[in-house]
């Protein structure tokens, strides 16, 4: 029976490459090796077309004196592709450009170090956010952005710093904090070399900035990634990093950056109760921004879930009172500006003579609260129908799991700080709006729009 080993006769034989030693002209034209739809020339073609000094861009045009430095275009394009492919590393990235083929065409074989590569990210925060506002405008010269209705909604991303040390920083905070009150109030003796190191201390912190928000697991230092989201393709048009944990303040900010982004006389908004805020409702209305958010509203805890709920007193604005079931008056009693609530109470004489008073309050009397907003939270409410709901997660939530699971990898930021965070998200989101055109135009069309934008 034949042998089946290595050099000997077989019934069988495998496909085999070229010797080792074997000379070879490999690449004979290096742009032989990138396909015409790459990807790689999609970024070439984008970065190119960008006026990369307007938009803040440092080494954008090369100094008179000193030793060269890369230019800002590469680095650009370095970023770029390597968020696509996952690659977020400065070393990584210093790695790839030495053998990867894709990565030699697209910088023409240059091999930056990883130093230059990083410090490229951490000083183009604002170019970065500039340089994808420019992919959004020209987005909309392609069609691809309608401009009428808007999806806003944010999601945390993990911050670099552990728990631990965001906790040992909050409690050199509440320390320093406590002093301050004391020494306000002269109820203590603070030990100054004691106050000197805590402040020496919470400057040198790596992650001033990061707090606890909740995630899947529990708390984690992180920062909140808002994005408004065009509902046509799913393109992002706008976003921000906030380290604020709850999404009740963003209404008008983001409602307010895509009218900018988009240049919109007025845009419809849509967004879950999280967004829920009368006062920037109204500010939205005026300004032709048209929020379509249910209302979060209170309900009556009290008793066994049985008792008359809010909606059934009607309000009365001639007087500034509600009516309740039984036909008898809420008085307005006071104002929480804090809350921006108002309080109305019905008289003890009314409640203790009524006879729905046991399925209406426990209490000597009924109070309710009204919101000073009220009408545009109504308006707000009414406007945000199952149909409109709907819209809603079928356009924002997809963008969110490709940046943290296509581009990220895992929603973990690199960069320390607010700043560094923003930059991050700003070239996944460049990134994202990139892959996301690449798949509706498709590469050759998309690089022949790029090249005669």
């Amino acid at each position: 029976m034949p042998s089946r080993e290595r050099g000997h006769f077989s019934l069988m034989s495998y496909i085999q490459g070229e010797g080792r030693s074997q000379g070879t002209l490999f690449p004979v034209v290096l742009d032989d090796l990138v396909p015409s739809d790459h990807v790689c020339r999609v970024i070439d073609a984008f970065v190119d077309g960008l006026a990369m000094s307007e938009l803040g861009f440092e080494r954008a045009r090369a100094a008179e004196t000193g030793r060269p430095g890369y230019d800002a275009r590469d680095l650009l394009k370095l970023y770029l592709y390597g968020y696509l492919h996952q690659l977020r590393w400065s070393r990584r990235l210093e790695a790839e450009c030495r053998r990867n083929v894709e990565l030699m065409w697209l910088l023409g074989r240059l091999y930056p170090d990883h130093k230059s590569i990083a410090e490229f990210r951490r000083m183009h925060r604002d170019a970065v956010t500039a340089a994808g506002a420019e992919l959004v405008r020209f987005a909309r010269s392609c069609g691809l952005i309608k401009g009428e209705w808007i999806a806003i909604d944010g999601t945390k991303f993990r911050a670099v710093t552990s728990a631990t040390s965001v906790r040992e920083r909050q409690a050199l905070e509440t320390y320093l904090d406590s002093c301050e009150k004391a020494d306000e109030e002269a109820q203590a003796v603070i030990d100054p070399s004691a106050v000197q190191a805590a402040l020496d201390k919470l400057k040198q912190h790596a992650e001033p900035e990061a707090r606890p928000m909740r995630m899947a697991g529990g708390f984690a230092p992180a920062y909140n990634v808002q994005t408004a989201v065009d509902a046509e393709h799913a393109l992002i048009v706008a976003h921000a990093v906030i380290l604020d944990a709850a999404d009740n303040r963003q209404l008008e900010p983001m409602a307010q950056a895509a009218k900018k982004a988009l240049e919109a006389d007025s845009l419809n908004i849509i967004a879950d109760a999280g967004y829920s805020n009368g006062e920037q409702a109204g500010r939205c209305e005026a300004a032709g921004l048209v929020p379509h958010v249910p209302a979060n509203r209170g309900v009556n805890n009290q008793g066994d879930g049985t008792l008359f709920d809010r909606s059934l007193f009607v309000y009365r604005p001639e007087s500034d009172s509600f009516q309740c079931p039984a036909g008898k008056t809420l008085d307005r009693k006071q104002l929480h500006r804090k809350d921006r609530t108002v309080l109305y109470q019905a008289s003890a004489a009314d409640c203790g003579a009524c006879s729905l008073k046991p399925r209406c309050t426990p209490s000597a009397r009924r109070m309710l609260g009204r919101h000073i907003d009220e009408d545009a939270l109504n308006r707000m409410h009414q406007r945000a129908t199952p149909a409109r709901m709907r819209l809603r997660p079928s356009t924002v939530e997809h963008p969110f799991a490709t940046l943290k699971y296509a581009i990220f990898g895992h929603p973990r930021l690199l960069l320390r700080g607010l700043s560094g965070a923003r930059t991050e998200i700003g070239i996944g989101v460049m990134a994202y709006n990139l892959k996301r055109m690449l798949n509706l135009l498709g590469a050759t069309r998309l690089i022949q729009a790029l090249n005669t934008a």
